[in-house]
């Protein structure tokens, strides 16, 4: 990938002007570096009022020509993937292109063989194993869309999600090693397909050897069909806006939103923003430690590495099993190069002592990168000092599942770096911060709400089955822009700094939680009358969630401490143990506003201690339960 890498600040402020100034021009000379079938026949149409927009208009690709076929001839015995399993006593597997060129053709042909067709959505609930990435790059091969979900959602997350895109088929494993946990994922699934009629088939990977039911006629052994699938196959002409995957965020309201990529557009901006923000060269191993259930996996484990004929580490454990050292000793063992892992894992890493760091070999390292939330200055320090050895730039980046890949961060050894600092936007991306009246802020260290005015090709094109949602929900409330949800600063010299959600999400460890699914889970509970969830700072998280909640008369009566636990196995049950809650305080009443609508911007001041402060409550119907609210926290 030749076309505009940036390697100096002058550079990226020559490539930046250019961008903005003709985009169109300069993402077609990023295009002519990939392999089409037929070339494009205009490189933009877009209607941003009506949250419309193609990109290389007419095009026909495959992406994993791109990813995998084109390297073959010359980087066919260099490693694509290493994987890393959960148990460091287990090898390690070293897949080259030439192995991920078979194993993505078998795993092709026996989706064929399955009746799967392009178009067809297939659900992936896999944990993180080689075949999660092998079957994402099959079914893209094809044209199915795939669909993969975090394998730490429960039953109920996951049927909603299958419904919601009518997958065919779904992809699993009998269960998944977490640490020192096992995961029995098979379960999860049959409790999910007893909602999902329509679901035809469920292949079934082996990796903990439980011992599951499998449903005659519906579930198969995955391995026994690879083993008799043909090692080659062809790969199917995709329209450049033919769909590539749906993939499931929270929604601020109830439903989660199922974004859609398609093929071309979010293929060149994943491959073009990966080479330039980690500067990845030919002979580095790049580790992105994110799982391939969420979008950071799709686009910085998976897409935008093999793009670039890269070595991309594929990592099953957690951070602190089987001790602390386990990142630095992954570091170690592979010379990875550039490490992107998450400001919740490097606050907790944090906390340790730095023996566990310095026990490794940790001079490989050439760039560290940050994603997920804004990392703290704490971590950011803590991070550059003991990992970096302060010789390791911190990109840190800020983009989301909607915009398909990083749209604001430095450029490593490029952009000076500023500790909390998302610092500039990449070529080809225009924010802009837009105020409550929707005029433009025009001047500098002023908090806005972060916009995109042009479209760029990464973007999502729509929620999957609901484009008046994602035009609702992204290009109204400033119209003919795109707002990302965050609020943002804007220093003297132009660099953005992320400052938090403005919508009623909640970003825990890295996810984006919506509020509004965790109280609807909440409030089956039959001893609950009501519920209201607010973040609130939280040391290793960066937020946790507080539930603020009123128990019906039959509740009352209860014992409060079982009450919380099952308050909590309820939202374990319904969305998952990500969305647990780190506090509760049971209330008798909620502030509200006369039209009945919860002021959560209240609750989340008393939620973060601070109460000096509460703005406004004059249109409150209920001022005094405010004092309650306050006592009842101490």
């Amino acid at each position: 990938m030749g076309a505009y890498e940036i390697k100096s600040l002058e550079q990226y402020f020559k490539v930046y002007k250019k961008s903005i100034r003709e985009p169109r021009k300069f993402w077609s000379k990023i295009a002519e570096d990939f392999v089409w079938y037929k070339k494009w026949d205009q490189v933009l149409e877009h209607h941003l009022e009506n949250a419309e927009v193609k990109w290389f208009v007419n095009g026909k690709l495959n992406i994993t020509k791109n990813c995998i076929d084109r390297h073959l001839a010359k980087r066919g015995d260099k490693t694509a993937i290493i994987f890393e399993p959960n148990d460091p006593q287990e090898e390690a597997q070293h897949i080259t292109y030439n192995q991920l060129y078979a194993r993505v053709s078998k795993m092709a042909n026996v989706l064929r063989d399955q009746g799967v067709k392009k178009g067809d959505r297939v659900c992936v609930y896999l944990p993180m194993i080689p075949e999660l990435a092998i079957t994402l790059l099959a079914c893209a091969r094809i044209g199915a869309v795939h669909s993969a979900v975090f394998a730490g959602f429960s039953s109920t997350a996951l049927s909603t999600r299958i419904r919601d895109c009518e997958a065919k088929i779904l992809i699993t494993a009998d269960g998944g090693f977490r640490g020192n946990k096992t995961i029995d994922l098979k379960g999860i699934v049959d409790e999910a397909l007893e909602d999902c009629p329509d679901l035809e088939k469920v292949l079934v990977v082996k990796r903990t050897g439980a011992d599951i039911d499998m449903k005659k006629g519906r579930d198969m052994w995955l391995q026994p069909l690879l083993d008799t699938a043909l090692n080659e196959s062809v790969a199917e002409v995709m329209d450049a806006e033919d769909p590539l995957f749906i993939l499931y965020t929270s929604g601020s309201t109830g439903r989660p939103k199922g974004m859609l990529h398609t093929t071309a557009g979010y293929m060149i901006f994943t491959a073009y923003t990966f080479k330039n923000v980690f500067q990845y060269e030919e002979k580095d191993v790049y580790w992105c430690t994110a799982d391939i259930g969420w979008v950071t996996g799709h686009s910085y484990i998976l897409y935008g590495p093999l793009a670039n004929g890269a070595t991309t580490v594929m990592f099953e454990g957690v951070p602190s099993y089987p001790d602390y050292g386990r990142f630095w000793e992954v570091v170690d063992k592979h010379k990875v190069t550039q490490l992107y892992t998450a400001p919740t894992a490097i606050r907790a890493l944090g906390k340790e002592s730095t023996d566990w760091v310095t026990k490794y070999d940790l001079s490989s390292l050439k760039v560290l990168g940050s994603v997920g939330e804004p990392i703290n200055e704490e971590a950011w320090h803590w991070y550059n000092s003991h990992v970096g050895d302060k010789k390791c730039p911190i990109v840190d980046t800020w983009w989301q599942t909607e915009t398909g890949g990083i749209m604001i961060s430095p450029i490593a050894f490029a952009t000076p770096t500023k500790p909390t600092y998302a610092t500039l936007p990449l070529p080809g991306v225009q924010p802009v911060l837009m105020d409550e009246k929707r005029n433009e802020i025009e001047k500098n260290q002023v908090v806005g709400n972060l916009c995109i005015r042009f479209p760029w090709p990464g973007m999502a094109r729509t929620i999957w089955g609901d484009h008046r949602r994602y035009k609702e929900t992204y290009f109204s409330a400033f119209p003919g822009k795109y707002f990302s949800g965050d609020g943002a600063l804007r220093d003297e010299v132009g660099y953005y700094r992320i400052t938090g959600r403005v919508d009623d999400v909640v970003i825990v460890s890295g996810h984006n939680l919506g509020t509004a699914p965790i109280e609807d889970a909440i409030n089956e509970h039959p001893a609950v009358a009501e519920s209201a969830i607010v973040g609130f700072p939280h040391e290793v998280k960066g937020n946790a969630l507080l539930g603020y909640i009123i128990l019906k008369e039959t509740g009352e009566t209860r014992n409060r401490e079982n009450l919380t636990q099952e308050i909590n196995q309820h939202i374990s049950e319904h969305i998952g143990p990500i969305a647990k809650l780190d506090k509760l305080q049971f209330v008798n009443d909620l502030p509200k506003t006369r039209s009945g609508k919860i002021m959560r911007r209240i609750l989340r001041k008393i939620a973060s201690g601070d109460t000096d402060n509460l703005g406004d409550t004059s249109t409150l119907l209920n001022p005094d339960v405010i004092s309650d609210i306050i006592e009842g926290a101490k």
